[in-house]
């Protein structure tokens, strides 16, 4: 489904961390949506580098861009000589970033900065440079432990989220002193397909799917049907990026549903869906006093500024994701 009308010819995009989950699936949005626009993907693809709790420190993966024809750079953000490349030998009209270390556990605060932060300036005097439309990943890890998930009501408790909040404040110096328009999406739980290859922090739903696929119980923590989160399907993550492309004004915004749902209500679904009835079983939640038990975002600014209206009930995201979360468990777990 297209979301513009525009059809993109001789418009050229940058994606960072477009090896990535929501960044290939962007990729492939414009090739199967706007085959005339130049798509470029920068990423920092996976090399084995691990951070100190044991996670990659790179996420991007080849197989996500498989049956992608546009151009592909590997490249670090974090190279000034590479951004200097970038600005010299194109011209880019949209850029859209999605490159970040975007494990909420790591502990290294000075590549969270500078690769969130730092690097993030510098992409934004690129986009100015070019007369670039900036639209760029924040996140749901803003308000950390508010209750009221709304801009302006931020409460990081990682330097994941503080690294966001420190983004979007750079964000709105720009929007102050730059003609691009710039739009910061905080991302709440996005779940679907091309998340496998993040491991351990892929979505819970991929991760009971395969529980439930390779015949195991499903692990629950005590009181999930009172856990709620507000839960994306891509789809419609990727309609905010593209309608964030001719936004009434620039500003940040929430990407989610505006529902919250439980973490029952995922296994719930996902067993009917797959026909599947197994024993649930249900575990001490050991982050008590450290784990968000209920988000929410509230989308009316989103609508408002982007037209965004989302279309995807968790439970039409799930069913629509069920077809490739048999594939990758036959392709890629079973083997």
């Amino acid at each position: 489904m297209r979301y513009i009308d525009e059809d993109l010819e001789n418009k050229t995009i940058l994606i960072t961390g477009g090896a990535g989950f929501i960044g290939s699936n962007l990729a492939f949005y414009f090739q199967n949506n706007h085959e005339k626009a130049k798509v470029v993907v920068l990423d920092s693809f996976r090399s084995g580098e691990t951070l100190s709790n044991g996670n990659l420190k790179s996420f991007g993966h080849f197989k996500n861009l498989i049956g992608f024809r546009a151009e592909v750079i590997s490249g670090d953000i974090n190279d000034k000589a590479l951004l200097k490349k970038l600005e010299e030998e194109y011209k880019f009209d949209y850029i859209f970033h999605e490159a970040a270390i975007s494990d909420t556990t790591a502990q290294e605060q000075d590549l969270m900065i500078r690769t969130n932060v730092n690097a993030f300036k510098d992409l934004l005097d690129l986009a100015t440079k070019h007369g670039a439309n900036m639209i760029y990943a924040s996140s749901a890890a803003t308000y950390g432990s508010s209750d009221v998930f709304k801009v302006g009501y931020e409460q990081p408790n990682n330097v994941y989220g503080f690294s966001k909040v420190m983004m979007d404040n750079i964000a709105y110096e720009y929007m102050e002193k730059s003609d691009i328009s710039i739009v910061g999406l905080r991302y709440f739980n996005v779940y679907g397909p091309r998340e496998y290859f993040k491991n351990t922090t892929a979505s819970m739903v991929l991760q009971f799917g395969h529980q439930i696929l390779a015949g195991k119980n499903p692990r629950l923590f005590e009181g999930s049907d009172k856990i709620k989160r507000d839960f994306i399907y891509i789809e419609d993550v990727i309609q905010a990026n593209i309608k964030a492309m001719k936004p009434k004004k620039s500003g940040v915004v929430n990407v989610g549903t505006g529902k919250a749902r439980s973490f029952q209500d995922i296994v719930d679904i996902l067993c009917d869906k797959l026909g599947i009835h197994p024993t649930y079983e249900y575990i001490p939640n050991p982050y008590v006093g450290s784990y968000q038990f209920f988000t929410e975002a509230d989308i009316e600014s989103t609508k408002e500024i982007l037209g965004y209206e989302p279309r995807f009930e968790l439970e039409d995201g799930v069913e629509a994701y069920i077809p490739e979360i048999k594939r990758i468990f036959e392709t890629e777990v079973k083997k």
